[in-house]
């Protein structure tokens, strides 16, 4: 069974080559593309006063973003697999920077409103569009850990970012003509994403055939493992209705919207937590320290889940990898705010952010059992989609309630019952397509 890149030393030669010339550019492409969408965490510290907006206003217009993601993602991803991803990706980079750039305008409620919603329509298949392009590059034997790699770009968009964007916001007064920092925030972060998504025009292939530093010996036989390995997952869902019908696409939809609630509340609200220590504890933090300490969580989470989807394509097994650290991250965001000093209170988010990132990459390596095709497309799409509709609803929902009680206990408890919900039905989405990822035919032609 050819169930590892090992053995084939063209194949084994091709994938490292194609790690180091793709994922890093990725990677960059993707951190740009977080940035982005969740800067408004920290603008929010100025923005909210400035604009007049309450909490579950801010909520509202952050979450909007995945109302237009949502419409858009699964014909974005159908037409990335038909005219290729270097042509579809760069014109989602391009338009979603100007985008972006333009939240620095906004000077009401109405206008934040939509911006947000144009954000996500001119996002909208990116992060499923990279994950449909990864498994034209990497056998199945690498995936995991290759999405985790490619995932770093999340934690390490906070690690990076959440300081970039603090320091922005303190010292952008006046740079450029613009009044507020923060408005100077957004606009300098919204220009990479422009210039780097020209930059996709010519660094990023299509396929390995298709890549001019591969041998073409490589790049077809790296082709043709893969190639190999799809025909072995038979029978497989090939068409976009039937994926779009599929029991088990809706399932992982929700394990989706589970793990990924906690990271958009954390993503939109931690910033606003780790202030709210300063009042509970007594405590004093200057902006730029807020950035730093909301850090911390992103950057523990960033080597627990690589160390999970290694251990995850080891052993070939998915569904625990999944489950485990989306139930350990429930337990994290239950106590933190419960905890009678900061630095707990910053450990338990620790293990909040762990459990959410290390769940993620290995997610994706189930739909690839029982989605082949234009199929995988719609597929993979849809459960984004869905899955990211948990954007819209958590920082809204979490504002509301934190609008309600006056504190964020009440929020983390919802973001840990929707992940141990994501826990349960990922186990049960095991029993219908195997815990096991290795090549061979599994119990994916059952539909549910």
């Amino acid at each position: 069974m050819a169930d590892d890149v090992q053995g084939s030393p063209l194949v084994d030669a091709a994938v490292r080559r194609a790690m180091w010339r793709l994922l890093p550019f990725l990677g960059l492409c993707y951190l740009l593309n977080y940035v982005d969408r969740v800067n408004v965490g920290f603008a929010a510290l100025r923005m909210n006063p400035d604009l007049g907006l309450s909490a579950a206003a801010y909520g509202l217009g952050a979450g909007l973003f995945f109302v237009g993601y949502f419409f858009f993602e699964v014909p974005s991803n159908v037409v990335l697999h038909r005219v290729g991803a270097r042509l579809w990706i760069a014109r989602i980079m391009v338009t979603w920077g100007i985008v972006a750039s333009s939240t620095a305008f906004v000077t009401n409620e109405l206008g934040f409103y939509a911006v947000r919603f144009l954000l996500g329509v001119a996002e909208a298949g990116f992060f499923p569009g990279i994950i449909l392009y990864l498994t034209y590059w990497f056998p199945r034997a690498r995936r995991a850990r290759v999405v985790a790699l490619f995932f770093l770009a999340v934690p390490l968009s906070t690690v990076l970012g959440a300081p970039l964007s603090t320091w922005l916001i303190e010292n952008g007064d006046g740079v450029l003509g613009f009044e507020q920092g923060w408005r100077f925030m957004f606009f300098a972060e919204g220009v990479p994403a422009v210039l780097v998504g020209l930059l996709v025009l010519v660094l990023l292939p299509d396929r390995p055939t298709k890549a001019r530093w591969l041998e073409p010996d490589a790049a077809r036989a790296l082709e043709a493992r893969i190639t190999a390995e799809d025909a072995a997952q038979v029978p497989g869902t090939t068409g976009m209705r039937d994926a779009l019908r599929d029991g088990r696409v809706v399932a992982l939809s929700v394990v989706y919207f589970g793990v990924v609630f906690g990271l958009y509340v954390l993503a939109f609200f931690l910033p606003q937590v780790v202030s709210d220590l300063q009042e509970q504890f007594g405590v004093e933090f200057s902006l730029v320290q807020i950035g730093l300490i909301t850090a911390v969580p992103y950057a523990v989470a960033s080597v627990v889940m690589v160390l999970n989807a290694r251990h995850s394509d080891a052993t070939r097994e998915r569904t625990l990898h999944v489950a485990v650290p989306a139930l350990v991250g429930a337990a994290g965001v239950a106590v933190a705010l419960f905890l009678d000093s900061p630095y707990l209170v910053i450990a338990a988010m620790c293990v909040c952010a762990s459990g959410v990132f290390a769940a993620i990459p290995v997610i994706w390596q189930i739909p690839p059992t029982f989605l082949t095709g234009v199929g995988a497309a719609a597929g993979i799409a849809l459960i984004n989609s869905f899955g990211n509709l948990s954007g819209f609803v958590g920082p809204y929902l979490t504002g509301w309630l934190q609008g309600v009680t006056g504190d964020f206990r009440a929020g983390m408890f919802v973001v840990a019952g929707f992940m141990v919900l994501a826990a349960v039905v990922v186990l049960v989405v095991g029993r219908r397509v195997g815990t096991r990822d290795d090549g061979a035919p599994t119990t994916a032609g059952v539909r549910s």
